[in-house]
């Protein structure tokens, strides 16, 4: 499944600032999302359909939420492999993992999504949980994920959008400054979520997003907007 690449890793700053996070990532995440985060990662398992007896891919894994639901779902016949650039995210994903789901078949690569490294047509599904917003080429780590995927697999790609109505803008504004920032705040995490506000106006929208995947290689591309429209989920298929 290895393929011989330079993986050229993020630099050691951005590294250092997800190693920071790394320990209260989880806890974060269930307060900021008043526990959302949990369905909108079932859904997005859902929509990359995954069978027992697959091989399934989770870039930019993180502690490991995607990871663990693929793995339940291809079953101990399958396998699923979590690939971050995070050691810190890993080793608390590998514990987890070890604790709540020894008996599956996971494993865990310290990789770039825009240099993954595997060999083409590895993979029967694909998740991607708050990474593509901070890749720094997003249609490069399309094209990665695209060569990885075998012939007619699907992914599903989650994440933050910025809304379009003028409402659900104001709101998330608000919430982004009186909300996630004093909460990092709490955690001496300021400016590590501080970024959150300036990497959602460089990203992408839903639309945007499609296009990108069409450019990318892929065959289809749909994208759903949830929790209106804060969060989506971008779904692909491989010719």
């Amino acid at each position: 499944m290895n393929r011989s690449t330079d993986l050229s890793l993020p630099s050691p700053e951005i590294k250092a600032l997800f190693d920071r996070i790394a320990p209260v990532y989880d806890r974060l995440n269930d307060w900021l999302s008043f526990g959302q985060h949990r369905v909108w990662k079932l859904m997005t398992v859902k929509w990359c359909d995954p069978n027992p007896g697959d091989v399934a891919l989770d870039v930019c894994c993180g502690s490991g939420d995607l990871s663990l639901l693929l793995a339940k779902q291809v079953g101990k016949t399958g396998m699923t492999i979590g690939v971050d650039f995070s050691p810190e995210q890993l080793a608390i994903a590998r514990q987890r993992a070890l604790s709540k789901s020894p008996h599956f078949n996971l494993k865990w690569i310290e990789a770039d999504a825009l240099n993954l490294p595997f060999d083409d047509n590895c993979f029967d599904c694909a998740t991607m949980g708050y990474g593509l917003r901070n890749v720094t080429d997003i249609p490069r780590s399309l094209q990665e994920l695209h060569r990885v995927l075998k012939k007619e697999a699907k992914a599903a790609i989650l994440d933050f959008q910025r809304p379009q109505d003028p409402i659900t803008i104001a709101f998330q504004q608000w919430y982004l400054n009186n909300i996630v920032v004093p909460m990092a705040r709490n955690f001496d995490l300021t400016e590590e979520y501080a970024y959150i506000n300036g990497s959602l106006e460089r990203f992408p929208t839903g639309v945007e997003q499609v296009k990108l995947a069409i450019d990318a290689g892929f065959a289809a591309a749909t994208y759903y907007p949830i929790s209106g429209g804060l969060m989506g989920v971008l779904v692909l298929k491989k010719r």
